[in-house]
């Protein structure tokens, strides 16, 4: 098996952890794949673009952020091996984006593009059952963010943040970690020491 072949296969193993796909929709699916190099630091997507793929992480780490009106960075959505990565609201609204999605390692990704998609959704069901999943965790994840963000101080942020993304500690330098929990570098490494 080949590299390409292998890579599909991770994919098709991810899906059939929420759907069973048989031979028809595995072939119709791999025919619409895209695959997709990024460097370390180069940008999927920025403000200005409009989302028109499902992304997911083959190898590699990727994030997903915003600049405030100050400049100031703020990491909306972290991403390794196995998951995907987006900006959804420009994904599904059709409008641009005003976000980055930038590859922090050498990253490759299988793209599936929003018009083949949508021929899947109805030629392959499972494939539009198996992205209401994924949508739907992701709007439950975004909630549960946004009202731990209100409601978790700081320490209980970074505990969970450790919970959640055991893996990509270590990958992810400390300022975009302290801009994904809403704290400065200098507060992250008081919460290190206080974890240790």
């Amino acid at each position: 098996m080949d590299n390409t072949q292998q890579h599909i296969q991770l994919l098709i193993n991810h899906i059939n952890q929420d759907v069973s796909l048989d031979e028809y929709a595995i072939n119709k699916l791999s025919s619409f794949l895209v695959f997709n190099e990024l460097n370390k630091k180069e940008f999927l997507i920025k403000p200005g673009e409009t989302a028109n793929s499902m992304n997911f992480i083959v190898q590699g780490c990727m994030r997903s952020y915003y600049l405030d009106e100050n400049a100031q960075e703020h990491t909306l959505q972290l991403g390794i091996e196995e998951w995907w990565i987006n900006d959804l609201y420009s994904y599904l609204s059709r409008k641009q984006s005003r976000m980055y999605v930038q590859a922090l390692e050498k990253t490759l990704l299988i793209q599936l593009p929003r018009l083949e998609l949508e021929k899947l959704y109805i030629e392959v069901p499972e494939i539009s059952h198996f992205f209401r999943i994924k949508i739907q965790n992701a709007y439950v994840a975004v909630q549960e963010r946004v009202i731990d963000s209100m409601s978790d101080d700081a320490y209980e942020r970074y505990d969970n943040f450790r919970k959640a993304y055991r893996d990509i500690e270590q990958r992810v330098p400390q300022y975009i970690i302290a801009s994904y929990l809403g704290v400065t570098p200098e507060f992250l490494s008081y919460l290190r020491k206080k974890h240790s």
